[in-house]
């Protein structure tokens, strides 16, 4: 790609040379440098355009009456326009790149890496934009080890952009501090609310609609074999056991965060049993929401269900592949995900 100017020089030259004068091949000449401002810097555009120039000069030589001057001045007037095309796209592209440089430290506070291992509690991430120019969205996770047990949040904010980044970034650090200060997840649950209730007051949305988001709390305590899950409406976790899957959805529904002063604060937890090499899939609706051509959603119970006993590494490598293959590399919605599994002892 990168030599196609040069390509489409030499075989327009070639031509101009093995045909008869009448066919005027020589007349195309201009849009070698017109093509190389699309993917080469200015000088080297500026250089390719003296050569097609040249060259015309060469086979005026050969062939007289090739409206010289005409061509000629059309490959002049072209490259002047290519150098100035190809200097305006190098400085967007720059400011691409510092845009881009931005957005993954933005990321980066939301989105921060963690370690794989809380002693015999393994635990893995994914993270896929729904296109690769908007690297930063609403979707956000976390794990932490407390002295409670290890306590995981993922969510969604509504909305996209920065606005979302930001009330994710909000709810995200509420939830570094008080999973280690708070004794219960309600309580937690409660600060994540307050938190993304004041961001929206200080960064009201555009537009009527009200700008929440999803969220669920899972707390593993240490030595225990159960697991403590508080849903604010989001997408139930998945829970493979000996090959047996079962979705674990709250029997009662907790408010989503910043809507707990319209529908009340009333949260509630929901305890399960978590045995050695059982797997959790914790995701954000974007995982489900993955279409196929003919409209058809990603069957993310019955493909969980036909997974082996894996390390979530490998769980999570595979629904990153089966994904992509399922939606033809097409996501309508960024996708979070969390696995962990329980090992037998610690490393």
């Amino acid at each position: 790609m990168r030599l196609s100017p040069v390509i489409l020089t030499v075989v327009i030259a070639s031509l101009a040379y093995a045909t008869p004068p009448e066919m005027a091949f020589s007349r195309l000449l201009p849009a070698a440098p017109a093509l190389a401002a699309a993917m080469w810097p200015v000088l080297p555009t500026v250089l390719l355009g003296t050569a097609c120039l040249l060259l015309m000069i060469g086979l005026s030589i050969v062939f007289p009456g090739l409206g010289t001057w005409w061509t000629a001045s059309g490959i002049i007037a072209v490259t002047v326009a290519a150098a100035y095309g190809s200097h305006v796209r190098l400085q967007r592209e720059r400011t691409l790149f510092q845009v881009r440089l931005v957005a993954d430290a933005a990321q980066q506070v939301v989105l921060s890496p963690m370690p794989r291992r809380f002693g015999s509690i393994e635990v893995e991430s994914l993270y896929l934009a729904a296109a690769a120019e908007a690297r930063i969205g609403g979707d956000f996770y976390e794990a932490v080890d407390t002295r409670y047990g290890v306590r995981l949040l993922i969510g969604d904010v509504r909305g996209k952009g920065l606005p979302a980044v930001g009330a994710a970034a909000a709810i995200v650090n509420a939830f570094r501090e008080a999973a280690y200060s708070e004794a219960d997840m309600v309580s937690v649950a409660r600060r994540l609310d307050a938190s993304s209730t004041r961001y929206n007051a200080a960064f009201p949305p555009e537009g009527p609609m009200e700008r929440f988001a999803t969220a669920l709390l899972v707390e593993i305590p240490h030595g225990d074999r159960h697991i403590e899950v508080l849903n604010c409406g989001h997408p139930p976790p998945l829970l493979l056991n000996r090959g047996k899957l079962r979705a674990l959805e709250p029997t009662n529904p907790s408010p989503l965060l910043n809507l707990a002063e319209l529908i009340g604060d009333h949260y509630h937890i929901d305890a399960f049993d978590f045995a050695p090499g059982d797997l959790l899939l914790l995701y954000t609706d974007g995982v489900t929401e993955a279409r196929a051509r003919d409209g058809g959603f990603f069957p993310l119970a019955a493909w969980m269900s036909q997974q082996p006993p894996t390390p979530p590494h490998e769980l999570l490598t595979a629904l990153h592949r089966d994904l992509l293959h399922y939606s033809r590399g097409r996501l309508n919605d960024d996708i979070a995900a969390l696995a962990v599994r329980l090992r037998d002892t610690e490393p």
